[in-house]
């Protein structure tokens, strides 16, 4: 390739944009790299395995990834049903339920635990049927899970209908003409095509789950090995109770991870993706 190739190459990607713009653009990527470096130039490295595993930390961490589990199946369960339905639907009906499941999305998280309590707590109808039955829902960690699942299932259902969408119907119509039936066409066709969007949904949803705190805190309330995970633990301990800050900042070291994790990983996975 000669270098007048190369060099037409490198503009075509450049494209026609104004080069003032990169200050803008450089401003903007500084504001979300740098406070995340100071976080990781906060770090106690030589007491970050005993903050990391202190029996305070460790009961957050393991209530965190035994709640995010919990609910990263319930939001399989429920959202892959709800993202066939808005995939499989009219252009109309699609996008109504599409909103209603972005909804979660834009909404406070704080918003969203409010309206939860005010739906199960014990001076609802909802709630007050259940204490009648002898079931109680806020300030367990069956709330926590319910929290988690709220903010969480959007990002399984959208990436999976997505996905859906791009697949069609013409292999599903092709196993139908075979004789298949619905589940096999299910099982055997629609879910394996989609599957990059599942796996990418199901992902995202975890990482969301563990990462929650609005939510959680006031339908769950931050009770120590009931209902406070890793970001209610980092909260309660910048506010001087609770693990302490060098604890906290090594939790918050391991969401960060966490979190770049996920996204390397969706990345990863939909590269190999066939298309």
């Amino acid at each position: 390739m000669t270098a007048e190739a190369v060099e037409r190459g490198r503009g075509e990607r450049a494209g026609f944009v104004p080069r003032v713009l990169a200050v803008p653009a450089v401003v903007g990527l500084a504001l979300l790299v740098l406070p995340l470096g100071a976080l990781v130039l906060r770090v106690e490295w030589s007491t970050l395995w005993s903050d990391v595993t202190s029996p305070e930390a460790l009961s957050a961490l393991g209530l965190s990834l035994a709640t995010g589990a919990a609910a990263t199946a319930v939001c399989v369960v429920l959202g892959v049903p709800l993202a066939l339905l808005i995939a499989r639907s009219s252009v109309r009906t699609a996008a109504v339920l599409r909103a209603l499941v972005t909804v979660p999305l834009v909404l406070p998280p704080m918003v969203g635990g409010v309206a939860m309590l005010f739906l199960f707590g014990r001076t609802s109808l909802l709630g007050g049927l259940l204490a009648e039955w002898g079931i109680r829902i806020p300030f367990t960690t069956t709330a926590v899970v319910m929290a988690q699942t709220f903010v969480a299932l959007p990002f399984l259902v959208l990436a999976l209908e997505g996905s859906l969408r791009a697949t069609g119907t013409g292999f599903e119509q092709a196993a139908a003409g075979l004789g298949a039936g619905r589940w096999t066409i299910l099982a055997r066709v629609t879910l394996p095509l989609a599957a990059p969007g599942l796996v990418a949904g199901i992902v995202l949803c975890f990482a969301r789950a563990i990462g929650e705190f609005g939510a959680t805190a006031l339908f769950a309330g931050n009770a120590p090995g009931v209902t406070q995970t890793m970001p209610l633990a980092i909260y309660t301990a910048f506010n001087g109770a609770g693990v302490t800050q060098g604890t906290a900042v090594a939790l918050s070291l391991l969401l960060l991870v966490t979190a770049v994790g996920v996204l390397l990983l969706v990345r990863a996975w939909r590269a190999e993706a066939p298309r």
